[in-house]
């Protein structure tokens, strides 16, 4: 933390910034009021989302040892749900929450993060999110799902919400199959949130805080 301290010092004197660098306990207390907003850029049409989760751990050993001595009850880890642009793969919306949150129970809120007046195509995610409150989510703001359904999936009946979609994208796959309808629906764009998650992780694998906050 010295050497981090003394680096900050020294680019504050290089630009010419009498500015005091703040310490680790200044940082540590004011992290948690920190209220941090990035600008982005629009896509030049409508919004076509990419959704996906990934875990973070903070609690209990590596994998080494849970692989040699078994996981441990205290094992925990967060998730971070992210949602990113398709066309400038910036990020437009993240949540993180506990281990035992489901991934479909958060899709509205990272909705909610998107500006009301911005238009958005589709939302592509995986078949964790294949349930009918995702489908109502999405199509009550007008956004075209693009959700693989899962391989013992059965039809809905016509008056769920949702349920024409997502049907009609059962009968292709069984039509044409999986690869085919992942194709013609651009679902393969899914693979760019999953390097940008990659990306993510590069900051680090572990959580060093221990409380939510």
């Amino acid at each position: 933390m010295r050497q981090s301290l003394g680096m900050v010092q020294s680019l504050l004197q290089l630009a010419g910034l009498d500015w005091p660098a703040p310490d680790h306990s200044t940082v540590c207390r004011r992290q948690r009021t920190l209220q941090v907003k990035i600008g982005y850029r629009r896509s030049n049409g409508p919004l076509h989302l990419l959704v996906d989760s990934t875990g973070i751990q903070f609690l209990g050993e590596g994998e080494w040892k849970r692989k040699k001595h078994g996981a441990e009850y205290r094992r925990q880890w967060r998730k971070v749900h992210l949602g990113i642009d398709a066309e400038t793969l910036e990020i437009r919306a993240i949540e993180v929450t506990g281990n035992g949150v489901g991934d479909a129970s958060i899709l509205s809120e990272l909705l909610m993060q998107l500006p009301a007046d911005e238009p958005v195509a589709t939302v592509t995610l995986d078949g964790a999110y294949d349930t009918q409150g995702s489908y109502a989510a999405l199509l009550e703001r007008g956004i075209m799902p693009v959700i693989p359904p899962r391989k013992n999936a059965k039809v809905w009946k016509s008056k769920i919400v949702g349920s024409e979609v997502r049907n009609a994208a059962i009968a292709a796959c069984k039509r044409v199959g999986r690869r085919i309808w992942k194709r013609w629906s651009g679902y393969h764009r899914r693979s760019l949130v999953e390097t940008k998650m990659h990306c993510f992780k590069r900051l680090g694998s572990r959580v060093m805080a221990r409380t939510f906050d």
